[in-house]
Protein backbone atom coordinates (compact mmCIF):
# COMPACT_ATOMS: atom_id res chain seq x y z
CA UNK A 1 0.00 0.00 0.00
CA UNK A 2 2.73 2.34 1.22
CA UNK A 3 4.61 1.68 -2.17
CA UNK A 4 1.57 2.54 -4.24
CA UNK A 5 0.77 5.83 -2.87
CA UNK A 6 4.58 6.63 -2.95
CA UNK A 7 4.13 5.84 -6.88
CA UNK A 8 0.87 7.57 -7.19
CA UNK A 9 2.47 10.78 -5.19
CA UNK A 10 5.21 10.49 -8.21
CA UNK A 11 2.97 10.24 -10.76
CA UNK A 12 1.33 13.40 -9.72
CA UNK A 13 4.53 15.20 -9.24
CA UNK A 14 5.76 14.17 -12.62
CA UNK A 15 2.52 15.20 -13.97
CA UNK A 16 2.52 18.77 -12.08
CA UNK A 17 6.17 19.32 -13.23
CA UNK A 18 5.40 18.51 -16.90
CA UNK A 19 1.88 20.88 -17.04
CA UNK A 20 4.22 23.28 -15.67
CA UNK A 21 6.67 22.82 -18.57
CA UNK A 22 4.12 22.91 -20.90
CA UNK A 23 2.27 26.57 -19.32
CA UNK A 24 5.78 27.82 -20.00
CA UNK A 25 6.42 26.74 -23.33
CA UNK A 26 3.12 27.94 -24.18
CA UNK A 27 4.14 31.29 -22.67
CA UNK A 28 7.09 31.67 -24.28
CA UNK A 29 5.99 31.12 -27.61
CA UNK A 30 3.12 33.66 -27.37
CA UNK A 31 5.73 36.20 -26.11
CA UNK A 32 8.16 34.90 -29.09
CA UNK A 33 4.69 35.55 -30.91
CA UNK A 34 3.88 38.88 -29.61
CA UNK A 35 8.01 40.07 -30.27
CA UNK A 36 7.38 39.09 -33.32
CA UNK A 37 4.39 40.98 -34.59
CA UNK A 38 5.87 44.13 -32.86
CA UNK A 39 8.74 43.83 -34.90
CA UNK A 40 7.51 43.62 -37.87
CA UNK A 41 4.73 46.68 -37.22
CA UNK A 42 8.04 48.97 -36.20
CA UNK A 43 9.83 47.47 -39.34
CA UNK A 44 6.59 48.68 -41.27
CA UNK A 45 6.11 51.85 -40.11
CA UNK A 46 9.81 52.59 -40.49
CA UNK A 47 9.86 51.91 -43.96
CA UNK A 48 6.41 54.56 -44.23
CA UNK A 49 8.55 57.14 -42.54
CA UNK A 50 11.36 56.77 -44.51
CA UNK A 51 9.10 56.37 -47.76
CA UNK A 52 7.55 60.00 -46.47
CA UNK A 53 10.62 61.16 -45.71
CA UNK A 54 11.80 61.10 -49.46
CA UNK A 55 9.34 62.57 -50.62
CA UNK A 56 7.17 59.20 -51.43
CA UNK A 57 10.69 57.89 -53.82
CA UNK A 58 11.85 55.17 -51.49
CA UNK A 59 10.05 52.39 -53.35
CA UNK A 60 10.06 53.72 -56.78
CA UNK A 61 14.14 54.68 -56.43
CA UNK A 62 14.81 50.95 -54.71
CA UNK A 63 14.41 49.33 -58.16
CA UNK A 64 17.16 50.91 -59.41
CA UNK A 65 19.20 50.02 -56.55
CA UNK A 66 21.62 48.03 -59.33
CA UNK A 67 21.79 51.14 -61.64
CA UNK A 68 24.89 52.80 -60.31
CA UNK A 69 27.10 49.77 -59.48
CA UNK A 70 26.39 48.72 -62.74
CA UNK A 71 27.27 52.27 -64.50
CA UNK A 72 30.50 51.80 -62.72
CA UNK A 73 31.07 48.50 -63.52
CA UNK A 74 30.71 49.67 -67.18
CA UNK A 75 33.24 52.24 -67.30
CA UNK A 76 35.52 50.26 -65.52
CA UNK A 77 35.49 47.48 -68.16
CA UNK A 78 35.93 50.58 -70.74
CA UNK A 79 39.10 51.88 -69.11
CA UNK A 80 40.20 48.60 -67.54
CA UNK A 81 43.79 49.40 -68.74
CA UNK A 82 43.97 52.90 -67.00
CA UNK A 83 43.22 50.79 -63.46
CA UNK A 84 46.47 49.70 -62.40
CA UNK A 85 47.97 53.67 -63.43
CA UNK A 86 44.64 54.77 -61.04
CA UNK A 87 45.37 52.67 -58.21
CA UNK A 88 48.89 53.73 -57.97
CA UNK A 89 47.87 57.43 -57.83
CA UNK A 90 45.67 56.07 -55.05
CA UNK A 91 47.89 54.25 -53.20
CA UNK A 92 49.23 57.02 -50.70
CA UNK A 93 46.26 58.20 -49.74
CA UNK A 94 45.42 54.51 -48.75
CA UNK A 95 48.44 54.20 -46.95
CA UNK A 96 47.43 57.62 -44.94
CA UNK A 97 44.30 56.42 -43.91
CA UNK A 98 45.89 52.86 -43.18
CA UNK A 99 48.59 55.01 -40.91
CA UNK A 100 45.50 57.12 -39.14
CA UNK A 101 44.18 53.49 -38.30
CA UNK A 102 47.25 52.47 -37.43
CA UNK A 103 47.83 55.46 -35.08
CA UNK A 104 44.25 55.28 -33.33
CA UNK A 105 44.36 51.53 -32.64
CA UNK A 106 47.51 51.96 -31.07
CA UNK A 107 46.68 55.22 -29.11
CA UNK A 108 43.09 54.09 -28.11
CA UNK A 109 44.64 50.25 -27.24
CA UNK A 110 47.11 51.93 -24.49
CA UNK A 111 44.50 54.00 -23.02
CA UNK A 112 42.30 51.23 -22.68
CA UNK A 113 44.46 48.85 -20.86
CA UNK A 114 44.59 51.65 -18.57
CA UNK A 115 41.00 52.00 -17.97
CA UNK A 116 40.17 48.51 -17.95
CA UNK A 117 42.23 48.22 -15.21
CA UNK A 118 40.81 50.78 -13.58
CA UNK A 119 37.30 49.56 -13.90
CA UNK A 120 37.61 45.89 -13.21
CA UNK A 121 36.98 44.60 -9.55
CA UNK A 122 39.75 43.11 -7.61
CA UNK A 123 42.16 44.96 -9.59
CA UNK A 124 41.11 48.66 -9.76
CA UNK A 125 43.60 51.06 -7.82
CA UNK A 126 40.24 53.19 -6.69
CA UNK A 127 37.51 51.11 -6.33
CA UNK A 128 35.06 53.06 -5.55
CA UNK A 129 35.19 54.57 -9.33
CA UNK A 130 34.57 51.72 -10.80
CA UNK A 131 31.26 53.07 -11.94
CA UNK A 132 32.68 56.21 -13.26
CA UNK A 133 35.12 54.23 -15.63
CA UNK A 134 32.82 52.05 -16.85
CA UNK A 135 30.36 54.91 -17.93
CA UNK A 136 33.09 56.55 -19.08
CA UNK A 137 33.69 53.61 -21.62
CA UNK A 138 30.30 53.46 -22.35
CA UNK A 139 29.90 56.80 -23.40
CA UNK A 140 33.06 56.71 -25.23
CA UNK A 141 31.91 53.61 -26.95
CA UNK A 142 28.12 54.83 -27.74
CA UNK A 143 29.14 58.01 -29.89
CA UNK A 144 29.67 57.14 -33.50
CA UNK A 145 33.09 58.38 -34.53
CA UNK A 146 31.92 60.16 -37.33
CA UNK A 147 29.75 62.57 -34.59
CA UNK A 148 33.69 63.42 -33.13
CA UNK A 149 35.02 63.45 -36.06
CA UNK A 150 32.54 66.51 -37.25
CA UNK A 151 32.75 68.10 -34.09
CA UNK A 152 36.48 68.00 -34.21
CA UNK A 153 36.93 68.70 -37.68
CA UNK A 154 34.49 71.55 -37.07
CA UNK A 155 37.22 72.84 -34.29
CA UNK A 156 40.55 71.37 -35.57
CA UNK A 157 39.58 71.92 -39.26
CA UNK A 158 40.00 69.31 -41.88
CA UNK A 159 42.94 66.60 -41.77
CA UNK A 160 43.96 63.58 -40.29
CA UNK A 161 44.58 64.17 -36.75
CA UNK A 162 40.41 64.79 -36.08
CA UNK A 163 39.96 61.57 -37.42
CA UNK A 164 42.63 59.67 -35.57
CA UNK A 165 41.68 61.58 -32.58
CA UNK A 166 37.78 60.26 -32.94
CA UNK A 167 38.91 56.85 -33.89
CA UNK A 168 41.07 56.18 -30.75
CA UNK A 169 38.15 57.93 -28.72
CA UNK A 170 35.45 55.27 -29.95
CA UNK A 171 38.64 52.33 -29.85
CA UNK A 172 39.13 53.31 -26.00
CA UNK A 173 35.27 52.54 -25.43
CA UNK A 174 35.07 49.11 -27.08
CA UNK A 175 38.82 48.10 -26.53
CA UNK A 176 38.04 48.98 -22.73
CA UNK A 177 35.03 46.78 -22.72
CA UNK A 178 36.65 43.86 -23.90
CA UNK A 179 39.88 44.41 -21.81
CA UNK A 180 37.92 44.10 -18.68
CA UNK A 181 35.99 41.32 -19.38
CA UNK A 182 39.45 39.72 -19.89
CA UNK A 183 41.27 41.08 -16.89
CA UNK A 184 38.04 39.59 -14.80
CA UNK A 185 39.46 36.12 -15.49
CA UNK A 186 42.92 36.92 -14.70
CA UNK A 187 44.53 35.24 -11.40
CA UNK A 188 45.00 37.25 -8.56
CA UNK A 189 47.83 35.40 -7.17
CA UNK A 190 50.07 36.72 -8.62
CA UNK A 191 49.06 40.28 -7.69
CA UNK A 192 48.77 39.50 -4.30
CA UNK A 193 52.33 37.83 -4.34
CA UNK A 194 53.92 41.41 -5.66
CA UNK A 195 51.13 43.20 -3.24
CA UNK A 196 52.93 41.29 -0.51
CA UNK A 197 56.67 42.33 -1.26
CA UNK A 198 55.58 45.56 -1.77
CA UNK A 199 54.69 46.65 -5.44
CA UNK A 200 53.00 49.43 -6.18
CA UNK A 201 50.34 48.95 -8.15
CA UNK A 202 51.32 49.62 -11.93
CA UNK A 203 54.22 47.78 -10.92
CA UNK A 204 51.46 44.94 -9.78
CA UNK A 205 49.60 45.01 -13.17
CA UNK A 206 52.62 45.25 -15.08
CA UNK A 207 54.20 42.26 -13.52
CA UNK A 208 50.92 40.09 -12.19
CA UNK A 209 48.34 40.79 -14.39
CA UNK A 210 49.48 42.10 -18.21
CA UNK A 211 51.57 39.09 -19.17
CA UNK A 212 48.16 36.67 -18.54
CA UNK A 213 46.22 38.44 -20.53
CA UNK A 214 48.51 39.87 -23.30
CA UNK A 215 47.75 37.14 -25.86
CA UNK A 216 44.25 38.56 -25.70
CA UNK A 217 44.97 41.90 -25.63
CA UNK A 218 46.66 41.45 -28.72
CA UNK A 219 43.66 39.64 -30.42
CA UNK A 220 41.05 41.97 -29.49
CA UNK A 221 43.16 45.05 -30.18
CA UNK A 222 44.06 43.31 -34.11
CA UNK A 223 40.39 42.82 -34.80
CA UNK A 224 40.02 45.81 -33.87
CA UNK A 225 42.39 46.85 -36.21
CA UNK A 226 40.86 46.19 -39.40
CA UNK A 227 37.29 47.64 -37.71
CA UNK A 228 39.59 51.29 -37.57
CA UNK A 229 40.53 51.07 -41.38
CA UNK A 230 37.16 50.88 -42.37
CA UNK A 231 36.33 53.92 -39.66
CA UNK A 232 39.26 55.36 -41.22
CA UNK A 233 38.03 55.21 -45.03
CA UNK A 234 34.22 56.44 -43.75
CA UNK A 235 35.22 59.61 -42.21
CA UNK A 236 37.49 60.10 -45.55
CA UNK A 237 33.76 61.45 -46.60
CA UNK A 238 33.45 63.89 -44.00
CA UNK A 239 36.73 65.71 -44.75
CA UNK A 240 39.60 63.89 -42.86
CA UNK A 241 41.89 62.82 -45.61
CA UNK A 242 42.83 59.61 -46.49
CA UNK A 243 41.26 57.00 -49.72
CA UNK A 244 37.81 58.20 -48.53
CA UNK A 245 38.31 62.00 -49.14
CA UNK A 246 39.45 60.97 -52.91
CA UNK A 247 36.28 58.48 -53.10
CA UNK A 248 34.26 61.17 -52.60
CA UNK A 249 35.12 63.76 -54.56
CA UNK A 250 35.39 60.83 -57.52
CA UNK A 251 32.07 60.21 -56.52
CA UNK A 252 31.26 64.21 -56.84
CA UNK A 253 32.48 64.29 -60.39
CA UNK A 254 29.40 61.54 -61.73
CA UNK A 255 29.75 59.83 -65.04
CA UNK A 256 33.22 60.08 -66.85
CA UNK A 257 35.43 59.71 -63.81
CA UNK A 258 33.71 56.00 -62.17
CA UNK A 259 37.07 54.40 -63.31
CA UNK A 260 38.87 55.69 -60.20
CA UNK A 261 35.62 54.86 -58.32
CA UNK A 262 36.51 51.02 -58.93
CA UNK A 263 40.10 51.75 -59.08
CA UNK A 264 39.81 52.85 -55.34
CA UNK A 265 37.47 50.09 -54.52
CA UNK A 266 39.79 47.69 -55.77
CA UNK A 267 42.52 49.57 -53.48
CA UNK A 268 40.43 49.37 -50.24
CA UNK A 269 38.90 46.16 -50.59
CA UNK A 270 42.63 44.63 -51.18
CA UNK A 271 43.62 46.18 -48.44
CA UNK A 272 41.06 45.19 -46.11
CA UNK A 273 41.29 41.91 -47.25
CA UNK A 274 44.98 41.56 -46.38
CA UNK A 275 44.75 42.78 -42.86
CA UNK A 276 41.74 40.89 -42.20
CA UNK A 277 43.96 37.57 -43.71
CA UNK A 278 47.19 38.68 -41.61
CA UNK A 279 45.75 39.33 -38.34
CA UNK A 280 43.67 36.76 -38.49
CA UNK A 281 46.11 34.64 -38.53
CA UNK A 282 48.14 35.85 -36.09
CA UNK A 283 45.06 36.37 -33.67
CA UNK A 284 44.75 32.49 -34.40
CA UNK A 285 48.28 32.01 -33.46
CA UNK A 286 48.19 33.63 -30.12
CA UNK A 287 44.54 32.32 -28.99
CA UNK A 288 46.30 29.17 -29.78
CA UNK A 289 49.79 29.89 -27.76
CA UNK A 290 47.98 31.12 -25.10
Amino acid sequence: MTDQSATTGADLTAGRVQDAYMEMTRRKRMYGGIMLVIFIALMTSGFMIADDRNAGGFWDGILNIFQFPGEVLREAGEKINLLPALMWKFLPSLIETINIAAAATLLGAMLAIVISLLSTRGLARWPRLIPLFRRLMDIMRAIPEIVIALILIFILGGGPVPAMIAIALHTVGALGKLFSEVNENASLKPVEGLHSTGATWGQRMWLGVIPQVAPNYLSYALLRFEINIRASAILGFVGSGGIGYDLKNAFSWGQGRYDEVAAIFLLLFGAIVFFDQLSSHYRNKMIGEG
